[in-house]
């Protein structure tokens, strides 16, 4: 399964009542709370066994499911 799905999933998982596909600012049009956040970031760290920075705690890092993987690959790489 690739990132992209995997993020999905976990989307869907948090809060199914939001399409994920279309949404491009998550964020800045406050789908998501500082709750869906916190939950969201300790999932994707365990998932994906990463460690998601303060500094990284972005809104153009989380407003679309394409900021996420790249996010991700990101971190992964460093690693």
């Amino acid at each position: 399964m690739e990132i992209r799905e995997e993020i999905m999933e976990i989307l869907q998982e948090l809060r199914s009542d939001v399409d994920f596909e279309r949404e491009q600012a998550l964020i800045d049009d406050s789908v998501l709370d500082s709750f869906d956040i916190v939950s969201l970031v300790g999932e994707l760290n365990d998932h994906f066994d990463i460690e998601i920075n303060v500094e990284e705690l972005l809104p153009e890092n989380f407003n679309s499911v394409e900021a996420m993987v790249r996010l991700i690959q990101k971190i992964q790489e460093e690693e």
